[in-house]
């Protein structure tokens, strides 16, 4: 859902040898390197929200205001992201076999008492096009040196994304022009529900740890707000805000200042720390229903 923005390099010890499922001559590696992207996995969360079943399954098995499985989710996804883009084959796949064991475990109950999978492959493919989507367009809009013939690629590689958690590479855009009409013909299904409403509300007073109070204090305003003005317009609209174009050529704009003051950083200061040691230490705090729980991703 985030940037996984510790790039190795051939420099750096612990280089895929295999290169991992993209390798460093992808788009994908180019991409999901820079510290803008996590502009793109917080506005994934808000495009995902706007499928009521993917919201309400997701609502339905995560307890979102206990710190401990809100936060051991958001650090779960982020490695589960790094994991995917930089780590070997091996390491991809052996991350992707717990994903999908946990949601084949879970289900969702919709408005009709009508219960179901969250791996019905209907809900994979709506989560993994919203990755990818918010991935490209902001690449795009903040001025990255891609074009339009990188991005194709881009979703093209994200095909091996979608293998992973269990899906028919054959059933997923290939190309942008793929993704723009796939979201034509989901838009009819989409609204934002009391759930995605209340998560909306939420993003922007998470519960966190102590240690990372000040994050929340002085970035997730910033980025949340960032995030959500990013949306498409018909996308907005479903949450009841305004769809103006006024608005997307001032966000194009944040966009870019943040890319340009963002991409000389040293990654080292840009990534979450210990991510494994705050999972476990989550993990260890909660019972073990409610830590397969909280285990429930679409991000």
């Amino acid at each position: 859902m985030v940037s996984s923005s510790a790039r190795p390099s051939a420099a750096q010890p612990g280089l895929p040898e295999d290169g991992g499922l993209f390798g460093p001559g992808s788009v994908t590696w180019r991409i999901m390197s820079e510290p803008v992207i996590w502009v793109a996995g917080v506005r994934a969360l808000y495009l995902h929200a706007l499928h009521p079943a993917t919201m309400r399954g997701t609502w339905q098995n995560t307890a979102f205001t206990d710190p401990d499985q809100a936060w051991g989710r958001f650090v779960r996804t982020t490695e589960y992201v790094r994991v995917r883009t930089y780590g070997t084959r091996a390491e991809a796949e052996r991350a992707a076999r717990r994903v999908r064991k946990i949601h084949a475990s879970l289900s969702g109950v919709d408005e009709d008492g009508h219960r179901y999978r969250l791996d019905e492959p209907d809900l994979l493919r709506w989560v993994h096009c919203g990755e990818v989507a918010c991935y490209a367009d902001i690449a795009r809009r903040s001025g990255l040196p891609v074009s339009p013939a990188d991005l194709d690629k881009f979703v093209a590689e994200q095909r091996r994304s979608a293998a992973l958690v269990g899906l028919d590479p054959a059933t997923v855009p290939a190309t942008m022009a793929g993704l723009d009409d796939y979201y034509r013909r989901m838009r009819p299904q989409l609204r934002a529900c009391d759930e995605a409403r209340a998560a909306l509300r939420g993003s922007f007073n998470p519960p966190v740890p102590p240690a990372y109070r000040p994050l929340k204090l002085l970035v997730l305003p910033w980025l949340n707000t960032l995030a959500f003005a990013s949306l498409p317009r018909w996308a907005r609209r479903l949450y009841g805000a305004p769809g103006s174009p006024v608005t997307d050529l001032a966000v194009t704009a944040a966009l870019r200042a943040a890319y340009q003051s963002t991409t000389r950083l040293p990654r080292e200061l840009l990534f979450m720390p210990a991510p494994a040691a705050e999972a476990a230490a989550a993990s260890r705090s909660s019972t073990s229903r409610s830590s397969t729980a909280r285990e429930a991703s679409f991000g």
